[in-house]
Parts: structure tokens; C-alpha cells; sequence
């Protein structure tokens, strides 16, 4: 696994140690406060991302959800626990070990871009290249290629404050890119988005996925983001964790009435793929398309309504089964049911 996280925990306040594990955790958040003056903001969680994996953590505000990812690369310090990248002990490096690990393996993009105003947006882009000590050629070639990559190709001379806060948020994700990190982390960063740029930015980092296959942990409080973005959800209350799933299992097979809540108004088109309702390869020659097993069925419908013929569901350029009208229809009157 490229991340793995065992039992970590981040207790605030006096003593934070004695709050780990014990009986006073579990406490109400205002209880434990008056109690013993610690807050207990992440409480014993463990979970582990595949190498490309998009792994995304959502919850409401105070769910401890940035607290975790902040840990990941220690800006914030666990009060317990292990968090292990690629084996190795983060909470065991020395400061310098550390550094390394930010400058040329982690990444993180924030929901604030944090872009420095005096300075161009190729200049901004080729800072974390810059603090590794890459010379200024090389440096500025490599952020070329990126704002490339990002779309900005033509905006490598302007400042930040002729961006907009869209563009501007392109300009953090690519110099998150530059240095080409094994990991990159994404602290609720389009939040502060109006909902269309927001869209257009999730709908970049779904390519630059597809392209690029970094391993990314995305924090939001946004359901739907979540859906659109994660292999895999974690569903954190009160710095715990209530369900990892697929999107699909997360709105399928609810793990309690909080998650339920979270996702009955998801509807069930959003979230199945035409693996789960496809049938096996049955011998019919026509096809109205091809499809891919991830394809959502909101996406099948309108090719779907304009043929009676199935499609071809392929998967690394085999055949692995077809999906018809009346499958997909019977998996919406279920979700109308």
C-alpha cells in the first residue's frame, strides 16, 4: 500500500496522551471538553490507499477530516498512531527526512491557494522545484509542461491577481504537479468555487487521474464530489470513521442511518455502473455502442433511449458482457421503489 494509516489519533489540550483509547473518547465533544479540556478531533483511524487510488474522506464540518489529512505528512503531529508511506514510519523521520518527504514525495493542495502575488504564475508553479534546488532552467521547462497540462499554457508571464479564483486554483494543482509527487493531497480545495468552476475542476482532476495515475487523498464535505471523484469514500463523523466504500456500496448498502441520511437523496443512476447491472456476453451481433464497465447509467440513458439494440460493455478491449433498456430500467424502478 502506498498509504497506511493504523489507530491514529489527534487529542488537543492538556495531557493528550490519556485520552487515547480510553473511555472518556467517546464522550460528546462538549462533555470531554469540560471534562478534561481536550477535544478528540481524529479517534482510532486506520485505513490504507492503493498505489492510483483516489481515496476520498467526506464529512460535515468538525468531522476531524482535515485534522486526518494533515497528519499524512505530519503538519499536524498524531497524537498516536502509525502512518506508514510506501512502508515507511513518517512519524519516525527526522526533520530533514521530513522536508524530503513534503518537497519530492507529498503534495498538497489547499482550499486557500496560497499563490505569492509579486511573482508569475510560471514562477509560481516552479516554486516547490525552486526550495528542492532545481536550476532555473530546468525548473521553468518543467512548469511550462504543467500549466501545459492544466490548461494555462498562455498564462505563463501573468500574476495571480489577473487569474481568476478557478485559474488560480489550476495554478496550485499544477505546482503540485511539478514535482512530480507520489502522492498528492487535496484539502477540500474547490470549495471556496463557484458551483460551475467547481465542476470544470473536478472534472480536471478526473483527467489528470486518467493521465497521470497519481495516488490522491481528497477531503470534502460535498456528497457528491465524493461520488464523482473516489474509487473508494470514507464517511467520517466525529473523528471516526463510519463506512469505506465504493460509491456504489456507500449509497447502496448504507452502514447506519447517518449514512443513510447522508445519501437518500442520491439518486441510484449517479452511483451504479454498468458493471453492476450488465449481463454475460449473449451471442447479439448488434450493438447500439461500446461502453466501459465504469460508465454510470445516467450516461448510458440517452444512447439506451435511442436504440433497442444492447451495449457492449469492454474492458481492455475484450467483451465482458452486454447492458440492455430493461436492465438499466429495472435498476431505476428500484431506485423509484
Amino acid at each position: 500500500m502506498t498509504v497506511s494509516c493504523r489507530d491514529v489519533w489527534k487529542v488537543y489540550g492538556p495531557r493528550p496522551e490519556r485520552i487515547v483509547g480510553s473511555p472518556q473518547a467517546d464522550l460528546p465533544r462538549s462533555e470531554l471538553l469540560a471534562r478534561t479540556g481536550c477535544v478528540a478531533a481524529v479517534r482510532g483511524v486506520s485505513f490504507d490507499v492503493a498505489p492510483g487510488e483516489v481515496f476520498v474522506v467526506m464529512g460535515l464540518s468538525g468531522s476531524g477530516k482535515s485534522t486526518l489529512v494533515r497528519m499524512l505528512n505530519r503538519l499536524h503531529e498524531p497524537t498516536a498512531g502509525t502512518i506508514l508511506i510506501d512502508g515507511e514510519d513518517i512519524g519516525a523521520l527526522d526533520a530533514d527526512r521530513l522536508r524530503e518527504l513534503r518537497r519530492r514525495r507529498v503534495s498538497m493542495v489547499f482550499q486557500h491557494f496560497g499563490l505569492l502575488p509579486h511573482r508569475r504564475i510560471v514562477d509560481n508553479v516552479a516554486f516547490g522545484l525552486e526550495i528542492q534546488g532545481v536550476d532555473r532552467t530546468e525548473r521553468l521547462r518543467r512548469a511550462h509542461e504543467v500549466l501545459e497540462v492544466v490548461g494555462l499554457e498562455g498564462w505563463a508571464d501573468a500574476f495571480p491577481e489577473e487569474l481568476s479564483g478557478g485559474m488560480q486554483q489550476r495554478v496550485g494543482l499544477a505546482r503540485a504537479l511539478a514535482t512530480d509527487p507520489e502522492i498528492m493531497l487535496f484539502d477540500e480545495p474547490f470549495s471556496a468555487l463557484d458551483p460551475l468552476i467547481r465542476r470544470d475542476m473536478q472534472d480536471e482532476v478526473l483527467r489528470l487521474q486518467r493521465e497521470l495515475r497519481k495516488t490522491m487523498i481528497f477531503i470534502t464535505h460535498d456528497l457528491m464530489e465524493a461520488l464523482k471523484l473516489g474509487d473508494r469514500i470514507a464517511v467520517m463523523k466525529d473523528g471516526r470513521f463510519v463506512q469505506v466504500g465504493t460509491p456504489e456500496e456507500v449509497v447502496i448498502r448504507p452502514a447506519d442511518a447517518y449514512v443513510a441520511d447522508f445519501t437518500r437523496d442520491v439518486p441510484r443512476s449517479h452511483v451504479l455502473r454498468a458493471r453492476s447491472v450488465m449481463q454475460p456476453p449473449n451471442g447479439a451481433h448488434a450493438f447500439a455502442g461500446d461502453v466501459s464497465p465504469e460508465t454510470l447509467l445516467v450516461d448510458l440513458l440517452p444512447i439506451l433511449a435511442r436504440s433497442e439494440a444492447p451495449l457492449r460493455v469492454v474492458e481492455d478491449g475484450r467483451a465482458i458482457g452486454v447492458v440492455d433498456r430493461a436492465a438499466v430500467l429495472a435498476a431505476m424502478v428500484e431506485d423509484a421503489g
